[in-house]
């Protein structure tokens, strides 16, 4: 699996009696590759898959591994927590079924940099699917530097990091100056710079909102055609800045409501719903990006 371009981590859409509402999530899904998203993640954070029960998490799996396959795109799942066993459990049930693995840093245990890399080393061993690293320290509280980034994508079966440290920091200088490949940003608002400096694409949850546009930045920076990239990269920006003014995914949800494209905007608590305001925001900066 090549990790490159922009990947889109799905909303998990709920009909009006509170259930997945299934269809709409293929529909979803089946939109958003053929408007030139790479791949999708499902089960990541925007997912919302702390509030599914098995079945719902199965269901959403189901519905979406279909569509990928039918496009010929790359199926990522989301796993994690802090213990290696039952997510080496998690990763085991994924075999034949996904394409990848979005696993996290573990979180709350803050194990240090050689706990992180005995982690990985661990589940990159016994996983049936490459792994794409999750670094969100400001969700784990396990902050790592460039060697240990480095040092984990070197592992056999690890294929890429999703980098939201929350800017452009120095680890992201040095990681990228290094050469690495496989670095994905997944702080949306920083796509552009992040692709300046060498991160192949993103996991971008604002990608369910322009995601022509999106896919269009990745190809200028790969291209190395700036001038193309710094217009579209700024109006991207203030989109994903509107799309993440309240918690995600609750104001990505109310934009594809109101675009008829998921049948409420409804999360699950403890999220509450995007106010009206929000998603008046976000639409608006959605109008200037398509401009």
């Amino acid at each position: 699996m090549d990790l490159h371009g922009i990947h889109v981590p799905l909303v998990t859409p709920f009909a009006a009696d509170g259930s997945v509402a299934a269809d709409a999530l293929a529909r979803l899904a089946g939109d958003l590759l053929t408007a030139g998203a790479a791949g999708l993640v499902v089960l990541g954070t925007t997912g919302e898959p702390g509030s599914l029960d098995d079945a719902e998490k199965r269901l959403v799996l189901d519905t979406v591994a279909p569509v990928c396959r039918a496009h010929g795109a790359p199926l990522t799942v989301g796993v994690g927590g802090g213990d290696t066993r039952r997510t080496a459990e998690a990763l085991a049930a994924l075999d034949g079924v996904a394409d990848a693995a979005l696993a996290t840093v573990p979180a709350f245990v803050r194990p240090g940099p050689a706990g992180v890399l005995a982690h990985f080393r661990h589940l990159a061993a016994h996983s049936p699917v490459p792994l794409i690293v999750y670094h969100i320290p400001y969700r784990t509280g396990q902050q790592l530097d460039a060697g240990t980034l480095a040092e984990v994508l070197r592992l056999p079966g690890v294929i890429g990091v999703k980098y939201a440290a929350g800017g452009i920091d120095d680890t992201a200088v040095d990681l990228l100056g290094q050469g690495q490949r496989g670095v994905m940003a997944g702080d949306d608002t920083h796509l552009s710079a992040l692709m300046a400096i060498g991160a192949d694409g993103g996991i971008l949850a604002s990608a369910h909102l322009a995601t022509g546009q999106y896919a269009d930045l990745a190809d200028a920076w790969r291209k190395g055609d700036a001038d193309r990239a710094r217009g579209l990269g700024h109006r991207l920006a203030a989109l994903a800045r509107a799309a993440f003014a309240e918690p995600n995914p609750a104001v990505v949800k109310g934009v594809l409501h109101a675009q008829g494209r998921i049948p409420t905007p409804d999360v699950r608590l403890p999220l509450l719903p995007a106010t009206p305001a929000a998603v008046a925001t976000a639409l608006d900066r959605l109008a200037e990006v398509a401009e």
